[in-house]
């Protein structure tokens, strides 16, 4: 009989166990036991998956690959008995979960509560931050990333796009005046962002083409919600998205500004996470929830 998921779980163990010993207690089989199912892995699959010496255990490269495969293989299958067992409604688990703090507020945070209404086992751990976050190191199961993204091994799913708009209060204004070209950034206060991505321009259409407009200000933010209340409070221009700044606007706390200047001034945004077919059900439910609500969120009816 074929036994390969009792072996990948005899390994798994044996890597997050650091030890062989340790692993054949916590399995309640000998350590001659588990040394021999380690080698007969390795010699089906032909290679050496763990180097063995008398103070520690280490992976190969190809150790470290089945590792990887085989632990979100186990967690898969976890959840797809769970499922099956007890239906959608009992998943469980931790999603860990990172956006920008304009798109987590205003976009995900208000579909949180009918999600657990659909799944109130699964935990939502949410961190809201302007800064790119790696995924591994930050043990973070999905993002929701606002721009270029970078060459990645990780998966991606387009939610949809959003343009920025040049925003001011009424009050900025009246004050300092409307700009009514590009040239005139140079004499407002332009709020900006701290982060490493961020660079002082404005990419703006002038003379029928696009260039980056260098500018400059008071104020440099490390997220986008500081920017959006200190334009509200008639600090000085701000370019938003218009997810972040349409119900200001509506409700006359914010005017956009060279609206034409900036019409191709777009970002997409994505889901970014690793796995797809073996991805954790929890995951799965949570991105099947959301996703087509927030892609409602960009382009309202």
């Amino acid at each position: 009989m074929d036994n390969r998921t009792g072996e990948m779980q005899v390994f798994v163990r044996v890597v997050e166990c650091g030890s062989f010993s340790e692993a054949a207690r916590q399995l309640f089989m000998t350590p001659s036991t588990v040394s021999k199912l380690i080698a007969r892995l390795e010699s089906r699959l032909g290679v050496r998956l763990i180097e063995r010496s008398t103070r520690r255990l280490s992976l190969s490269a190809e150790g470290q690959l089945y590792y990887e495969r085989g632990q979100a293989l186990l967690a898969e299958l976890d959840d797809m008995e769970q499922t099956v067992s007890q239906g959608m409604r009992h998943t469980s688990g931790i999603v860990r979960v990172s956006a920008s703090v304009a798109f987590g507020t205003l976009g995900l945070e208000p579909l949180l509560p009918a999600f657990w209404s659909a799944c109130p086992n699964v935990i939502v751990d949410l961190s809201l931050s302007d800064e790119i976050i790696d995924l591994f190191l930050d043990r973070t199961d999905i993002a929701f990333r606002v721009g270029k993204l970078a060459d990645s091994t990780l998966t991606t799913q387009r939610i949809g796009s959003a343009r920025r708009k040049i925003v001011a209060s009424p009050a900025y204004l009246a004050r300092h005046g409307t700009p009514d070209t590009v040239d005139d950034l140079a004499r407002h206060n332009c709020l900006g962002f701290n982060f490493r991505r961020a660079a002082p321009v404005w990419p703006l259409r002038e003379g029928g083409r696009i260039v980056d407009r260098m500018v400059h200000g008071t104020l440099l933010a490390n997220n986008g919600e500081t920017v959006r209340r200190l334009a509200v409070a008639g600090m000085g221009l701000a370019r938003l998205g218009n997810y972040h700044v349409r119900e200001d606007i509506a409700a006359g706390r914010l005017v956009e500004v060279l609206a034409q200047a900036g019409i191709h001034d777009e970002e997409d945004i994505h889901a970014i996470y690793s796995g797809t077919q073996r991805m954790p059900q929890r995951m799965r439910v949570f991105l099947d929830f959301v996703i087509p609500k927030l892609r409602a969120f960009l382009n309202p009816a």
